[in-house]
């Protein structure tokens, strides 16, 4: 895709031979000094440069200028000057850094072409670079929010006592959040997201197994870890209860330690 080259100026000879030279380089599109032409043609012709033809009595127009060089600066469109190196010279004089490209001749169309490419590809490479480094900043940014959010837990068991025990034990350091059957949990966590998931094995009407199902099936719930409590001693259950291949379970009556150890492990 070709460089879309937007030029100004006084300077008619100067944007001529440009425009005959670069034509077939470059997409060439000329305006007028007026607000309302540069605008329009920033746009909907949407430039990657600006050149200005100067000529000796530029200082004419040095207020539409600096006029046109703010707009250039806030779409990120680079200002380049093309003249003779005595007018260039004399620029760059009375405006200090405004152009952050000087094309002074006499310069060979190839050299100038050769410059203009050299330049938007410089500029093209630190805009990635910027791009990269901002989203690498924006991703460490929000690692560091996901570390020092409070986690979320539900504890879902049909006995209270027990979903105020293991509210008491986490929670200082944890949200928690209880549910007394499958059913009211379900219906929580499609309105909430948590980021673990305590699940009794034992349980009237819908029993933990068949809430995990149920979380599994679902797209947006399968990623979340769950956690079986379980009092259960009989060899065919625990078994049945691996098999689904929980995050981990944690044996009733509920041990502090042990809970707050398989939390970190689950969680990290």
């Amino acid at each position: 895709m070709k460089y879309r080259i937007l030029l100004a100026g006084n300077n008619q000879i100067v944007l001529d031979d440009f425009f005959y030279a670069m034509s077939n380089d470059f997409e060439c599109q000329t305006t007028s000094w007026r607000f309302e032409d540069i605008e329009c043609h920033l746009k909907y012709f949407t430039p990657d440069i600006f050149i200005y033809g100067l000529r000796e009595d530029f200082k004419d127009n040095i207020a539409k200028i600096m006029e046109a060089r703010g707009n250039l600066q806030k779409k990120k469109i680079p200002f380049v000057v093309i003249g003779s190196k005595e007018d260039c010279d004399n620029f760059v004089k009375v405006t200090i850094n405004l152009a952050d490209l000087i094309l002074a001749k006499p310069l060979t169309a190839a050299m100038i072409e050769e410059r203009i490419v050299a330049f938007l590809t410089e500029k093209q490479r630190r805009e990635a670079e910027e791009k990269k480094r901002m989203e690498l900043e924006r991703r460490q940014k929000a690692i560091e929010a996901e570390k020092n959010r409070r986690k979320h837990i539900i504890v879902v068991d049909d006995d209270p006592r027990m979903l105020k025990l293991i509210k008491e034990h986490l929670h200082e350091d944890y949200d928690i959040a209880t549910a007394i059957n499958g059913k009211l949990a379900l219906k929580f966590l499609e309105k909430k997201r948590t980021d673990l998931i305590f699940l009794d094995y034992e349980m009237p009407d819908m029993n933990g197994p068949q809430v995990l199902e149920k979380i599994r099936e679902n797209q947006e719930l399968s990623d979340i870890p769950v956690v079986f409590l379980t009092g259960i001693s009989e060899r065919e259950k625990i078994e049945k209860v691996l098999s689904m291949k929980p995050q981990g379970y944690v044996l009733k009556p509920i041990d502090r330690e042990k809970l707050i150890t398989t939390i970190k492990n689950v969680l990290g």
